[in-house]
């Protein structure tokens, strides 16, 4: 059964009570300490009337003060979406691994790692996987990133 937000906000808040909201966007978005993320992506993903088995999306903003990790969650048996959102710090940017609940974030992971330098704790595999040997720690799409060829200018 497919639940409104408000239905989901009251779901949620029953498994992590901590749970912040941010309002103006189409799905429910919520922010999450990254201590809290293991747990509640579990119970996420596991519990029976929410079954978000599915992520669409993984991603990263860099902010210039601290990071956030951004996940698009799905339910293709329910048709509800949310958006979790997790603040880093900027100077060790990390956070726990979820590519044993949702295997596509494995991928996902290793792309953001490779450019903003978010360490996924536990990850079974984090290495580069689209930039070429000798970028390792460079972060590309970090604001503080030095272009070599002045080709951006932030």
């Amino acid at each position: 059964m497919t639940m409104t937000n408000e239905e989901l906000k009251s779901e949620l808040l029953l498994l992590q009570p901590s749970l912040s909201f941010e309002d103006g966007s189409e799905f429910l978005t919520l922010n999450i300490d990254p201590e809290a993320w293991p747990s509640l992506a579990k119970q996420l993903h596991d519990k029976e009337n929410l079954f978000f088995n599915y992520i669409f999306c993984l991603t990263c903003i860099d902010w210039k003060t601290h990071l956030t990790m951004v996940y698009h969650l799905s339910s293709l048996r329910y048709h509800h979406n949310i958006i979790v959102k997790s603040k880093l710090d900027r100077n060790k940017p990390e956070i726990e691994t979820v590519c044993r609940i949702w295997k596509t974030a494995e991928f996902h992971e290793r792309e953001v790692y490779e450019m903003f330098g978010v360490n996924f704790i536990n990850h079974p595999d984090l290495r580069l996987l689209i930039l070429p040997e000798g970028w390792e720690g460079k972060n590309p799409l970090r604001k503080d990133f030095e272009d070599p060829v002045n080709m951006i200018k932030l």
